[in-house]
């Protein structure tokens, strides 16, 4: 399916004891761009993302990819249009890394039949991205955090999508596992002109990477922009609660956010 822009219109969620978690959410997120959410915890961020992989049904309203309501997609075209790259990613059974990316091929492969050459091929090309082909025999379960990250990474890869969702991909990483995977994310979105949408909580991390930011606050869009009209003052401490200065890289035009510790 060719990528085309996502339309949220009028979106609610509320869960089984009535709380309400997104309350009229209106967003149009351009295709080839990458899109980051922020706010504090408990705002909806995640609940949004999962709405949008179809893993949440929304009260009320809808989600188009174009003209094309995701409710009335097949599991399967929508497996080959939106990849999720979960927050937590444990797994319970002992695969090894080379069977987990294969995963990713599963909305190619008919069933009853085994891999093809070109899924062989899409496998070790995502793997080599990621510097992951050299773990392909290693069990899942036996790798560091950063690898299974890169891992799962992989495996949304494979699944050749043109929607990738990632829901804090980065948040149990140190700085260096923070950069590689959020580097290869970006290069997909640049090269391969993929819609990247990703919940993340790091500030300057999204003002770095992210070409638009939908900033939520109580299940509420706050506002939504380039990261130099979104990540002001104002909106932090509104937001946050938190007194912040803002700086910015003239280099590449974007802010650095500050805090004010004393």
């Amino acid at each position: 399916m060719e990528s085309e822009d996502l339309i949220i219109e009028n979106l609610y969620f509320s869960y089984n004891d009535g709380e309400q978690v997104l309350n009229n959410i209106n967003l149009k997120l351009e295709k080839g761009k990458f899109h980051t959410i922020l706010g504090p915890n408990g705002s909806g961020k995640t609940t949004l993302l999962k709405a949008i992989a179809r893993l949440h049904e929304a009260s009320r309203g809808s989600i188009k990819i174009g003209s094309i309501d995701i409710k009335t997609m097949k599991s399967k075209t929508l497996a080959r249009t939106i990849a999720v790259v979960p927050q937590y990613t444990s797994v319970e059974f002992d695969f090894s890394v080379y069977d987990i990316v294969m995963m990713g091929r599963t909305p190619y492969i008919a069933r009853f039949s085994n891999e093809s050459i070109c899924d062989e091929e899409a496998v070790k090309k995502a793997m080599e991205r990621t510097n992951t082909w050299k773990l392909k025999n290693k069990s899942i379960n036996a790798l560091s955090g950063g690898e299974r990250q890169r891992v799962i990474v992989a495996r949304a890869i494979t699944q050749e999508t043109e929607i990738i969702l990632l829901d804090e991909p980065i948040s149990h990483l140190d700085i260096r596992h923070q950069i590689d995977i959020l580097n290869n994310i970006r290069a997909m979105n640049r090269d391969g002109n993929k819609t990247i949408i990703a919940v993340l909580h790091d500030l300057n991390i999204a003002a770095a990477y992210s070409d638009n930011i939908i900033l939520m606050h109580e299940g509420k869009i706050h506002s939504v922009g380039t990261p130099e009209e979104v990540l002001t003052p104002e909106a932090v401490k509104e937001i946050y609660g938190l007194k912040v200065h803002i700086i910015y890289d003239q280099e590449k035009n974007r802010p650095y956010i500050v805090p004010e510790y004393f």
